[in-house]
């Protein structure tokens, strides 16, 4: 029987997957879907996926799916991760932002490759 090594080998389980999330942590797996809410507390989409920064392995971008209908259509945010905060009371991550500025945001959609200091520069964040 091998041996597994958790600083080589951190793969999630089952059981972290569907463990209750108390406390200041959360399974990635578990952040996709999350709704997020502007500042009056109205859905602007949900986070379909969060992005890693290679070198420090933290998370960098959450993406966020906006527009189109159930699903169709929808194009992907990248926010910086700092720009959401999570909301007991609503169950979902909130953003200081309001639609139009969103639907100016770059997207996924426009290829991601050398686009990290447009999306960075659009927020106004700084690059890690």
């Amino acid at each position: 029987m091998a041996t597994i090594d958790p600083r080589t080998d951190a793969r999630p389980t089952s059981a972290d997957l569907t463990a209750p999330t108390t406390g200041h942590l959360i399974a990635g797996g578990k952040v996709a879907g999350t709704s997020v809410y502007d500042l009056a507390g109205e859905t602007i989409g949900s986070i379909e996926d969060v992005m890693l920064d290679k070198g420090t392995g933290r998370v960098a971008y959450a993406v966020l799916s906006f527009g189109g209908f159930l699903g169709i259509g929808s194009k992907h945010y990248p926010l910086p991760w700092e720009m959401l905060s999570y909301n007991t009371r609503l169950g979902g991550y909130c953003v200081k932002i309001d639609r139009d500025r969103l639907e100016k945001a770059p997207t996924i959609e426009e290829g991601w490759h050398d686009r990290r200091r447009a999306v960075d520069e659009y927020w106004a964040t700084p690059m890690i």
